[in-house]
């Protein structure tokens, strides 16, 4: 009997993992054991094991934290050493959601960004995976910015469209906060857009296609060469009105889902389109 018990709660948690779309917190898991009416069985030890360990999701997205950095990595991570404490948001699919789920992170936690990278990824796509990290003075705190940041990021691949011949993303809020600050440059406090093509042909088509459809101030344009890890993407980020910016990104994002469809499928959001 206990044995067909711990089969079920790991049956259902494994199910959800295996969604790549449900955060799995020690909470949860709890949940899940209560339902199955076994106390003596704790899922998120069964499953992970570690205390690390925050969820996981869109974009192959899992979440960390360590309370106390050791004292020689901490050194060459070169952050203040006030951060004892640090949240890890690691992608291996996607960067802008990832980025944008972040800020929404440190607008609502007492939370630092100390550190953005773009590795060359996508699981052997046309992009980057992500690699941020919080700096925290407590590890409660480093622990909610990367729950808020598991939760936001279903939001944030909303409007991310792929097929097999590549990827589109566009990404907007309207007012930036200091993790679009620091991967982008974006101004604090004001709306803020972002653009990707997947082949770059398609995101220089679409860059065009927004700077002529209203009147946003072009911050930067990243191509393979320059400013991207040898991706296969064009990328602007702009900033602007919010409703400028907004009038952007549905200009681009109509024609580049006609390109993108033409050398394949029908590009699919991953989850809800927000913009």
């Amino acid at each position: 009997m206990e044995q067909d018990i711990m089969q079920k709660v790991m049956d259902e948690v494994m199910k959800r993992l295996g969604s790549g779309s449900t955060v799995v917190t020690p909470e949860k898991a709890t949940q899940e054991k209560e339902k199955c009416e076994t106390p003596n069985v704790s899922v998120q030890k069964s499953v992970v094991g570690v205390t690390e360990y925050v969820g996981i999701s869109e974009g192959d997205t899992i979440g960390l934290v360590v309370a106390n950095v050791e004292p020689m990595l901490h050194e060459k991570l070169g952050i203040d050493k006030k951060f004892r404490s640090v949240g890890i948001f690691s992608g291996r699919t996607g960067a802008g959601p990832q980025i944008m789920a972040a800020d929404e992170a440190v607008k609502a936690t007492n939370t630092e960004i100390v550190s953005i990278e773009l590795p060359r990824d996508t699981k052997g796509g046309a992009g980057h995976g992500s690699l941020i990290i919080f700096g925290a003075e407590d590890v409660s705190d480093a622990r909610r910015a990367i729950e808020v940041a598991l939760k936001d990021l279903r939001r944030t691949f909303g409007d991310v469209y792929a097929n097999d011949a590549g990827h589109l993303e566009f990404q907007y809020t309207a007012r930036a906060s200091y993790a679009c600050n620091k991967a982008f440059n974006a101004p604090v406090g004001r709306a803020f857009g972002l653009i990707v093509g997947a082949p770059a042909g398609i995101g220089f088509v679409m860059s065009d296609a927004a700077l002529k459809a209203a009147e946003i101030d072009l911050i930067d344009y990243l191509s393979p060469t320059k400013g991207l890890s040898l991706t296969n993407e064009v990328v602007i980020t702009f900033t602007g009105d919010s409703g400028a910016v907004r009038q952007a990104l549905i200009a681009a994002r109509m024609i580049g889902k006609k390109l993108l469809g033409a050398m394949g499928a029908e590009p699919k959001s991953a989850t809800t389109p927000y913009i």
